[in-house]
Formats: structure tokens, C-alpha cells, sequence
């Protein structure tokens, strides 16, 4: 069965890929979202040799494949869709980038993504992709631990109790599940079935490793953290893959999670394992010596270096570093110190506020500072500093300064997710955070103001 013969046909009926919102699949059909069904696609999809049946209603297609088919044409679909979703960014990107008015940031920040479009930068934000369903647990779990370890400080005695105690296990549940979950997210984004990432992703973490030694060797649940279960997913999803093609059809559903299963587990638990706890005491060792020998030197680099990474789409890479620190210390040191950019943002965007004499930036910055001090930087970045030129500079300064004070004092964040004045309450220390934020906010506006820029007064 030529399988990639199947997904052509098909994606010629129901393409381009823009016509595409959804693709997912069952045991026996694949299921898609449409834009706009053509009229007949029924019968021409009918009409494709291993199609056995089509069924569509207002919301999906399903195209019957049967067990096994599905999952191979399911593959090769995916990277049809994908590869013509994406063929041409980069090139369009360059033939129409140009610099953007004041205030259009929507334009700006399409333009800078499709030009983010490379291969190395798409991996990085596929990686990503894995943790973010993961954040509002994040922010609810470290929001938890946040509040609790104020309260602990403020009056040691009521962590006797059994609500503290009990809201305690609640700050955890993330951790307790985490590998789970990745091990789900990633065998999907890789390609394979994510529940057999998941279980793959438990079985590393399974309390029940701690009682067996092998080759003179004691086991370790959870050894090597998110990086084991991030190897232990991408190949569970390849073998899965290797398998589906080599094992018949009318066998695929039986032996395929199977194989799957015990062929990774073996190799996991074996190579993987070891190789993703070697991994993982590097990354956290090397950020965690960085931070503590370099202190505020350290803190005013990677500070002040983090909106123009955030512009070329390397701040994907951050995010499993920051899961792995938050799983290995229950805390991040990274996180306090990054946010501070958006801080330096809010001051530099503040400057501008008071020197422009354009009213539609002024009007810009007034409804992009609220949200900017929330955390969330986009509408400033996109529609302020960046095409202004000089204030993203004093931007850059002001999380520079910012990063210096969160390293000097090794605030850590029990969080993810949130950034601003927001994630004080999850540090471990919110007064000496926020005089990290006021100095960002402070530098960022002295930076911007002495720096100064070409005002678009005539454009109001």
C-alpha cells in the first residue's frame, strides 16, 4: 500500500493547506477540519484506492482508512499540509518586509515570525510546543507554592496544619504528573500515539524502580527528568512509525503498541535514561554556577540579550531549561531574570509616552502599557520599541539593570507562564523582585530618554 500515494490524493481534493484547520485521527479514520468542503469531495475521495468510506458532517470529514492505514496516511498527510503551509514563508517574508508604521505591530510581528521560519528556529519551537498546554498548570501549581511559602515565612506554625499541608500537595500535582504529560505531548508533536508517550514517559518515573538493580546498577525513578522523557517520546515515535510500515495491516493494532512499547522501554531504561540524566545535571549545574559565580555580571547579560532573542525566535529553547530547573529545584533562577526585559519594555515605552507628540503613538502606548505590565510584551516589542529602533536599545538596557538585581539576590520562580508584576507572588522572595522590576522600569526609562528617537510628530 503506497501510503504517501493515499495522502497526495487526498490533499489534492482537500488542500491547500490553508483549507486545512484540523488534522487528527481514531483507530480507522482520519479526521479533518475544513475551511470549505468542495462540493463533491465525497465521492472523488471515494474514488481513491484505499479509502474504504467517507463520512462528513458540519464540523469534520472522516475519511475510513481502516487500523494501521490510518496512522501511516494520517503521517504522510501531516507533513504534506505542513510542508506546503510553510514552503514559501520565508521567501514571501523577505520579498515584503519592510518597515512597519507605528503602531501596526500585528504586520510587523508576521513579518519577523515568517522570517523566524528556519528549520533550526522551527525545532526549537516545536520543542516548545510540547510544555505550553502545560503553563496554566504551571501558573496554578506555582501561584500555589508562591502564596504558601510567604504565608510559611510570615507564621512558621500554620504549616502544621492540615490545610496548608493540603494546598502544599495541591503546589505539587504538576511535578507528580509532569513526565505523563510530556511523554503524551511529545510522541504526538513527533508523530506517534500519545498515550504510548505517556506511559513511556510513567514508565521512567514509576516509584516502583527504586526496588530493582540492574546490571549491579540501582535504578532511579525519574532519572534525567524532562530530557529522558523529551528522548524516550522521539523515539518511541519513530519506532512507532518504523513499525506500522514493516508490521501487516490486519496486525497493526495489536503488535505495533506493543513492540513499540517494550522496544523503547528496554532501550529508555537502558541507554536513554542515563544519557538524559547526564544531560540534565549538566544544563542545570551549568545555569545554576552561571548565575551563582557571575551573579549580577551574569544576570545584566542574559537580561539585557533577551528581547533581541525573543525577535529571533530563540526563546523556545528556554522553556524545557526552565521545566527541567523548576522539576530538578522546584524553582527556576532563569525565569526572574528574563522577565526583566519586559520591564525595561514598560519603562522604555513610558519615555516615549512622555516625549512623542504623535497622538496615534501616544494612543498606542497608553493601551499597550497596561497589558506590557501584566507580563505580556507583545503589543509593546511590535508596536513601540522595535520600529521606533533607539528605545528598543534603552529597552534592551533597562532588563539589563533589571536581570543584574534578580541574579545578585538568586530570586527564584516556582511559575511559568507569567512575567511582569504578575510573578511576584509565584518568587520565592517578592519584595527584593520587585525592586529588580522597579529597577528595570527605572533604567529603561532613563535609557530611552537619554537615547532619545526620531518622533513621527507629522503623522497624526
Amino acid at each position: 500500500m503506497n501510503y504517501e500515494a493515499i495522502a497526495q490524493q487526498i490533499f489534492q481534493i482537500t488542500g491547500p493547506a490553508t483549507n486545512i484547520k484540523t488534522i487528527t485521527h481514531c483507530m480507522t479514520r482520519l479526521r479533518l477540519g475544513l475551511e470549505k468542503p468542495p462540493a463533491d469531495i465525497e465521492q472523488r475521495l471515494k474514488n481513491i484506492e484505499g479509502v474504504l468510506g467517507v463520512n462528513q458532517n458540519e464540523d469534520e470529514l472522516q475519511i475510513i482508512l481502516g487500523p494501521g492505514r490510518v496512522d501511516n496516511v494520517t503521517d504522510e498527510f501531516s507533513n504534506l499540509v505542513h510542508a506546503s503551509a510553510t514552503a514559501t514563508t520565508p521567501k514571501q517574508a523577505a520579498a515584503t518586509a519592510e518597515k512597519a508604521p507605528i503602531g501596526d505591530g500585528k504586520e510587523l510581528h508576521a513579518q519577523i515570525r515568517a522570517k523566524n521560519a528556519t528549520p533550526f528556529k522551527l525545532f526549537f519551537k516545536r520543542i516548545a510546543s510540547i510544555f505550553v498546554p502545560l503553563i496554566p498548570a504551571f501558573i496554578a501549581c506555582g501561584l500555589i507554592s508562591g502564596l504558601l511559602n510567604v504565608v510559611a515565612k510570615a507564621d512558621p506554625t500554620v504549616s502544621a496544619t492540615a490545610w496548608f499541608q493540603l494546598l502544599a500537595v495541591a503546589g505539587n500535582v504538576i511535578f507528580w504528573g509532569m513526565n505523563l504529560f510530556i511523554g503524551f505531548n511529545a510522541a504526538k508533536e513527533f508523530g506517534g500515539t500519545p498515550i504510548l508517550g505517556g506511559i513511556l514517559g510513567g514508565l521512567i518515573t514509576h516509584p516502583g524502580l527504586a526496588a530493582i538493580t540492574l546490571n549491579d546498577t540501582q535504578l532511579v525513578p525519574g532519572r534525567g527528568g524532562v530530557i529522558s522523557v523529551l528522548l524516550i517520546a522521539a523515539l518511541g515515535a519513530l519506532l512507532e512509525k518504523r513499525l506500522r510500515r514493516i508490521i501487516p495491516e490486519v496486525f497493526n493494532l495489536f503488535l505495533t503498541p506493543l513492540f513499540t512499547f517494550l522496544l523503547a522501554g528496554t532501550i529508555a531504561i537502558l541507554f536513554l535514561q542515563p544519557l538524559g540524566g547526564f544531560l540534565s545535571d549538566l544544563i542545570g549545574q551549568t545555569v545554576t554556577t552561571a548565575i551563582n559565580a557571575g551573579g549580577a555580571i551574569t544576570g545584566f547579560v542574559l537580561g539585557g540579550l533577551w528581547l533581541p532573542l525573543v525577535m529571533l525566535g530563540l526563546h523556545q529553547a528556554f522553556t524545557p531549561i526552565h521545566v527541567d530547573l523548576l522539576a530538578r529545584y522546584g524553582v527556576t533562577i532563569l525565569l526572574p531574570i528574563l522577565a526583566m526585559a519586559g520591564a525595561g519594555q514598560v519603562g522604555a515605552s513610558f519615555a516615549v509616552y512622555l516625549k512623542t507628540k504623535n497622538k496615534h503613538l501616544k494612543q498606542t502606548v497608553a493601551s499597550a502599557l497596561p497589558v506590557g505590565i501584566m507580563g505580556i510584551g507583545e503589543p509593546l516589542i511590535y508596536g513601540v520599541t522595535f520600529p521606533l529602533g533607539r528605545p528598543f536599545i534603552g529597552a534592551c538596557i533597562g532588563g539589563a539593570f533589571g536581570g543584574a538585581v534578580q541574579a545578585a539576590f538568586g530570586i527564584g520562580s516556582a511559575t511559568l507562564g507569567i512575567s511582569g508584576l504578575p510573578l511576584a507572588a509565584g518568587t520565592d522572595h517578592i519584595a527584593l523582585y520587585l525592586l529588580g522590576l522597579i529597577t528595570a522600569y527605572a533604567a529603561g526609562f532613563a535609557a530611552t530618554w537619554l537615547l532619545g528617537f526620531d518622533d513621527p510628530a507629522g503623522k497624526d
